[in-house]
């Protein structure tokens, strides 16, 4: 069987994916070592007896719903490759927003920036990439998702990233930053696009909140109040219903500036405020 033969098979059998052409390029790339490029190029290129067998099996997978991330273990974010597993959320286009924002508020002079709750990295390698000059600290309670993390730096080669183990802001004591960003879990325990799509495979520790889903939101606005220094800014990504809840609790703790930002689909994606006290 032809590479254009096995993607027009596969592309046929992936009925229930929203992108089943996009999905089978992607996994005959991973198994075959290709570019896409080569692919479409030399479509006539057979396969081996062994590609087949993994093909297979990694059709079956994707057939079955799991997410393409997990079955290749990798996973493009702000134009890096991250690795990814089942310990962790895999990293979304939308969460790119986050990180373009963070840019953008950051002060421009050398500075200290939180990330909480990190879990594959994606957020914080991709602001450590991008400012050099900031030292950056992660904390995963995970510590599967936690050592994912660590690998993810070094593999891209980062070095201003320290990653610390804990729940939300215990494992920094007194420290104070300039920036805090977070995409906590937001959702509603009860929400039925749990039983849906890839994030029936993702951990629901990582996706699931009590209290409408803003119980670790809560906490963390309230926590950022004794960890930001004078004019810090705090960015918190949510569901695209929350923001102006989300607005509230800023402005309930004292937050001034505070404001919520549309993710590349137009719907509400992450809010920010900035630390003042009198």
């Amino acid at each position: 069987m032809t590479y254009l033969q096995w993607l027009k098979c596969a592309s046929q059998t992936l009925t229930d994916s929203e992108s089943p052409k996009r999905d089978a390029e992607i996994l005959l790339s991973f198994v075959t070592q290709r570019t896409r490029t080569f692919l479409m190029a030399f479509s006539e290129t057979l396969l081996t007896d062994d590609e087949l067998i993994v093909l297979s099996e990694c059709l079956k997978r994707r057939q079955n719903g799991e997410p393409i991330a997990y079955i290749t273990g990798e996973k493009e974010f702000w134009s890096l490759k991250f690795n990814v597993s089942n310990a962790t959320l895999i990293p979304r286009p939308d969460t790119e927003k986050l990180v373009e924002l963070g840019l953008e508020y950051l002060p421009k002079v050398p500075c200290e920036v939180l990330d909480l709750g990190t879990g594959t990295g994606a957020i914080v390698i991709a602001m450590a990439t991008e400012r050099q000059d900031c030292l950056f600290t992660a904390i995963e309670k995970n510590k599967d998702a936690l050592i994912l993390a660590q690998q993810n730096a070094a593999q891209i080669g980062v070095n201003n990233v320290y990653f610390l183990q804990g729940d939300w802001y215990k494992p920094i004591k007194n420290r104070k930053f300039s920036m805090i960003v977070s995409n906590p879990p937001y959702i509603e325990p009860t929400d039925i696009h749990l039983s849906q799509g890839d994030v029936r495979y993702e951990p629901r520790s990582a996706l699931v909140s009590e209290d409408d889903g803003l119980a670790d939101i809560k906490l963390i606005v309230q926590g950022a109040t004794k960890h930001l220094n004078q004019y810090g800014w705090l960015l918190i990504e949510h569901g695209w219903k929350q923001g102006e809840v989300v607005q509230t609790i800023f402005k309930q703790h004292g937050f001034q500036l505070v404001e919520t930002f549309t993710d590349y689909s137009g719907n509400d994606r992450v809010t920010l405020g900035r630390w003042f006290k009198p």
